[in-house]
C-alpha cells in the first residue's frame, strides 16, 4: 500500500538541517532504503544536505508485492536522481527469519559497499524502534550489554552503520513527508504478530499505553541505565588483558576468576570476538556453563557450541573448535 501522494520532481524536505545538525557523515554514503516512511525521510534529507547518497533495497519476497514495490522504489529513485540498487535475497527458513533475513541482508550490502567503494551505510532507526529493540532484547534474556538497545555508530565488516535519526520520533518523519508531498510504502509483513517485534508494536506497546504509561519513554530509559551499567562493566573489564595467540585467545586465570561474574561474562564475549570475528557472541546458556564449571573447579575443558575453553597452565584458553587440543 502507497500512502501520501505522489511527486514527480525531487523533494526537499525543510527539516532535514535541523534533524542532522551536528551529525557527521561522509560526503558519499548509502540508505538502507525499504521504501517506508522512516527510511525515505532519511535518503530525502541527505540528498537535501547534498550528499552523494545511493539507494539500496533488498526484496526479502515477504509479501507478494515486494517486486512490484521494488519496481516502484527504482521509477522514484531515477525520478530523483538518487543511483538505486536492489536485489532479492532469501534467507534459510530458520525459526528466527528476522535474524536470517538480517545476515542475508547485511552480506548484500557488504558486497555492494566494495563494488561502489561506499564505506557508510546509514540505517533510518528512530526512537520508537530503539525502545522496541530494548524491550525485545529484554523479552529475550539479554544481559545489560545487550539492552544497550541499537549503537548511533558501528563498525561491521567493509561498512560503518550509522543511525543518525535515533534522536527522532516517528511521527516527525512523516509529517515531514506529508508536508513535502511524498509517498511511501506499507509493508504488509510489518502487519505480521507471529513476529516478536511487530508483536511488541502492535500489542503490547498499546496495552501499556491503556495503562497510562509510556512505552517508548520508559525502555528509553532502561536503555540509558543499562549503557551506564554496561559502560562501567567495560572499564572493568579493561582489567583483564587479552592474548591473541595462533590457535587461541587467552587470559590471566586469576585476573579473570577474581572479577565479579558480570564482569567475567564481558571478558568471555570479548573473547569470543576475538576469536570468531565481529558481532560473535556467546548465548545467556553458555556462560551460565562456564559459570557452572568454574564453580566446579573449572578443570579440564568445556565444548561449547564453536569453540572449545580451557585452563591450562595458569591461563583461561578459547579454542575454535575445529582445533584439535591433543
Amino acid at each position: 500500500m502507497i500512502r501520501g501522494t505522489s511527486v514527480s520532481k525531487t523533494p526537499q524536505l525543510t527539516d532535514a538541517r535541523q534533524w542532522l545538525k551536528g551529525v557527521k557523515l561522509p560526503e558519499k554514503l548509502a540508505v538502507a532504503w525499504s521504501g517506508g516512511a522512516d527510511s525515505t525521510a532519511l535518503l530525502l534529507a541527505l540528498s537535501t544536505l547534498g550528499y552523494k547518497v545511493h539507494a539500496w533495497h533488498v526484496d526479502h519476497a515477504w509479501h507478494k508485492r515486494s517486486s512490484r514495490h521494488a519496481a516502484h522504489l527504482e521509477a522514484l529513485a531515477w525520478n530523483w536522481g538518487i543511483p538505486f540498487y536492489t536485489a532479492s535475497v532469501s534467507a534459510a527458513p530458520t525459526a528466527n527469519r528476522e535474524a536470517e533475513a538480517r545476515r542475508a541482508r547485511m552480506n548484500q550490502f557488504g558486497s555492494w559497499a566494495r563494488e561502489q567503494e561506499i564505506g557508510a551505510l546509514c540505517l533510518a532507526h528512530h526512537m520508537e524502534d530503539q525502545a522496541e529493540t530494548v524491550c525485545l532484547r529484554m523479552l529475550q534474556g539479554a544481559g545489560v550489554a545487550g539492552c544497550r538497545g541499537m549503537a548511533a555508530l558501528r563498525r561491521q565488516d567493509d561498512l560503518t552503520l550509522m543511525r543518525p535519526l535515533l534522536h527522532m520520533h516517528k511521527h516527525e518523519l512523516e509529517g515531514a513527508l506529508q508536508r513535502a508531498g511524498v509517498s511511501w510504502l506499507e509493508d504488509p509483513s510489518n502487519k505480521d504478530v507471529s513476529l516478536l517485534r511487530n508483536c511488541i508494536r502492535h500489542t503490547l506497546f498499546p496495552v501499556i499505553c491503556k495503562a497510562d504509561a509510556d512505552p517508548v519513554g520508559l525502555y528509553l530509559r532502561w536503555q540509558r541505565q543499562a549503557v551506564r551499567v554496561s559502560d562501567h562493566l567495560d572499564s572493568l573489564a579493561d582489567d583483564v588483558a587479552l592474548r591473541k595467540q595462533a590457535d587461541r585467545v587467552s587470559v590471566n586465570w586469576t585476573d579473570w576468576t577474581g572479577q565479579p561474574a558480570a564482569v567475567r561474562a564481558v571478558v568471555l564475549q570479548r573473547m569470543a570476538e576475538v576469536l570468531m570475528g565481529a558481532g560473535t557472541v556467546l548465548g545467556r546458556r553458555h556462560i551460565q556453563l562456564i559459570e557452572q564449571w568454574l564453580q566446579k573447579g573449572g578443570r579440564g575443558g568445556l565444548d561449547l557450541s564453536r569453540c572449545r575453553i580451557t585452563h591450562q597452565q595458569g591461563s583461561l584458553n578459547l579454542f575454535p573448535k575445529r582445533v584439535s587440543l591433543r
